[in-house]
């Protein structure tokens, strides 16, 4: 357990020093300073592969046995709030823009950055699942590597992180880090599972951003592009929410 929780500080730590110098005033100045550079490479392939180890015959297979045990001491019923918050960060991406935040990209734009991360968080996530078939600790199912529900919330989590700066990347990754004990705890995932899932979200929210200049390409896609949106709350027989209208 002392592993996972000095991987947590560690991506908390490195994100608190990543602060940005100035906002950019123009979505090129964006654009240009979420290019690829393979040191972005180095946290989301070190956590992969580290939870890589701890698949069943691995070096670190022990581990999940031990934090799963001391896990279990707390002995209390299975929280299952985590298959909500798993969605709050990638709202978040898409929504504090519409409340005035101030973003580094229109809406359209987030719009693809968001939909080409969680497509390809999809495809890592899936596809390793069917070829390593890891069973999970409550015996349940064998797709317990990587976690599905990680990989969202650290998606994103750093697509809110890369977005609005550090102050609510912060936010962002305590929901994204609560999910993942939340996994833990209601025995779903092993150790692994989780940190690998995080590996797999960071990494899918930077490729929403690197390809970003080439969905601008496609999609003919301006700086000026804006989306107008307009949300109301509502309430009736007892029930509530917000309409939102988005017009392109």
């Amino acid at each position: 357990m002392k592993i996972f929780l000095c991987l947590l500080v560690f991506i908390i730590s490195s994100f608190s020093q990543a602060q940005e110098k100035t906002r950019p005033d123009t979505l090129q100045q964006a654009s240009n300073e979420l290019q690829f550079t393979p040191r972005q490479l180095i946290l989301p392939a070190s956590l992969i592969t580290v939870g890589a180890l701890g698949i069943k015959g691995g070096p670190l297979e022990k581990l999940n046995t031990h934090t799963r045990e001391w896990i279990s001491g707390f002995n209390g019923s299975r929280i299952r709030i985590d298959d909500y918050l798993r969605f709050i960060p990638s709202a978040a991406h898409l929504g504090l823009g519409c409340l005035q935040e101030k973003a580094k990209h229109s809406f359209k734009e987030r719009l693809l950055i968001s939909a080409t991360a969680h497509v390809a968080m999809a495809i890592m996530t899936q596809s390793t699942k069917m070829i390593v078939r890891e069973q999970r600790p409550d015996a349940s199912e064998n797709n317990s590597f990587p976690s599905g529900h990680t990989a969202l919330t650290f998606t994103g989590a750093e697509l809110v992180r890369l977005e609005y700066g550090t102050g609510y990347g912060i936010a962002a990754y305590t929901i994204a880090c609560g999910v993942a004990f939340l996994r833990l705890y209601n025995d779903s995932h092993w150790l692994n599972d989780v940190i690998a899932g995080a590996g797999i979200g960071i990494l899918s929210a930077r490729i929403g951003y690197w390809l970003l200049p080439l969905n601008r390409k496609i999609f003919r896609l301006k700086p000026k592009d804006k989306a107008h949106v307009i949300a109301a709350p509502y309430y009736t027989r007892g029930q509530g929410g917000i309409a939102m209208t988005i017009t392109f």
